[in-house]
């Protein structure tokens, strides 16, 4: 199992700016067996930061197991939310998008 903060390293260099384009959001991740941390996008540009932020557009409640299993493709985001694995809550729509933001290779 990776730690948080390499699942996030590991994102953000497949960060695809053309699918963010226009999107200024924030991803709040609370991990259930770490640290939080959040996302914000930007112009086009992604980074990330440990903590909480006060305004995020959505959160997303998981273990990192099912965060590096989702941002691996190995497991489908939907399908985890469905199954319970993901919380959500503020913009859903947009928590679809993550997948689009950060692709799998």
């Amino acid at each position: 199992m990776s730690n948080a903060k390499e699942i996030f390293d590991t994102m953000l260099t497949r960060f695809d700016s053309d699918a963010a384009s226009g999107l200024n959001a924030i991803f709040q991740f609370e991990l259930d067996d770490a640290d939080p941390y959040f996302v914000t996008i930007d112009e086009g540009t992604a980074v990330y930061e440990q903590g909480e932020h006060d305004d995020a557009t959505v959160t997303l409640s998981m273990d990192t197991d099912t965060l590096e299993e989702v941002m691996s493709g190995e497991l489908d985001g939907m399908q985890a939310f469905m199954q319970g694995k993901i919380r959500a809550d503020g913009d859903i729509m947009l928590a679809t998008k993550l997948t689009q933001i950060f692709p799998v290779p």
